[in-house]
């Protein structure tokens, strides 16, 4: 089993990375093989509307025809068994660069029909992973669970298999507090519970990273 994880974080070794690391790790403890993909590798750009992958007849029907950095990593996500997306929360969302990713990933293999149709050629399970500044009782507020839900529809709708999602809340955002300014909430408050709390959030990425693998029909 080929599970491949996207990291749409800036940053390699921070709190996303960390947390889609574990949930691989979770994986191949299963037997299954696992690969971490960083976004910020590759220059490429969201959808263009192009439609060269709705043509009929076309040579591109089903695949995406723009050919830039994000072509070799859209080609191992055709072959994946299990997938997991992983972003922090910029201003209310994903990253940039992951929603670039998702509409390049996803429509070609939407086909406009009532109901949506997917031509991806399996059925797969996905997990999407986010890393956030709020407290998990602030997301109500929010409204981040109405986009965490759009996500999961769109990836259930897309390959088929249910979308399972892990929220890290209150993550450590800076190295050092002091060389920033932030009043957000009390930085050595925030320090503290994110060394407590990460840990458990890490162990729920590898359990996660089981159950993609094991998860039955």
């Amino acid at each position: 089993m080929n599970v491949i994880a996207i990291n749409g974080s800036p940053r390699k070794t921070w709190n996303t990375a960390t947390l889609l690391q574990h949930a691989l790790d979770g994986a191949v403890s299963t037997g299954a093989t696992g690969e971490l993909i960083h976004l910020y590798d590759y220059e490429y750009t969201g959808c263009t509307s192009c439609f060269a992958c709705k043509l009929k007849g076309g040579k591109s029907y089903g695949r995406c025809a723009r050919r830039d950095g994000l072509t070799p990593v859209l080609e191992k996500m055709a072959g994946a068994d299990a997938i997991i997306l992983g972003s922090p929360i910029y201003l209310g969302t994903v990253t940039g660069m992951m929603r670039c990713f998702m509409e390049r990933l996803v429509f070609p293999y939407l086909v406009y029909a009532q109901p949506p149709v997917s031509l991806f050629p399996k059925k797969i399970p996905s997990a999407f992973v986010y890393s956030m500044n709020a407290a998990a009782d602030q997301i109500p507020e929010t409204g981040y669970q109405v986009h965490f839900s759009a996500n999961s529809m769109i990836m259930e709708r897309m390959f088929g298999g249910p979308c399972e999602s892990l929220l890290a809340c209150e993550t450590r955002q800076f190295e050092d507090y002091q060389k920033v300014v932030f009043s957000y909430v009390d930085p050595d408050e925030r320090v503290q519970k994110a060394q407590a709390r990460f840990p458990v959030d890490c162990a729920e990425a590898y359990q996660l990273g089981i159950r993609l693998t094991t998860r039955e029909g």
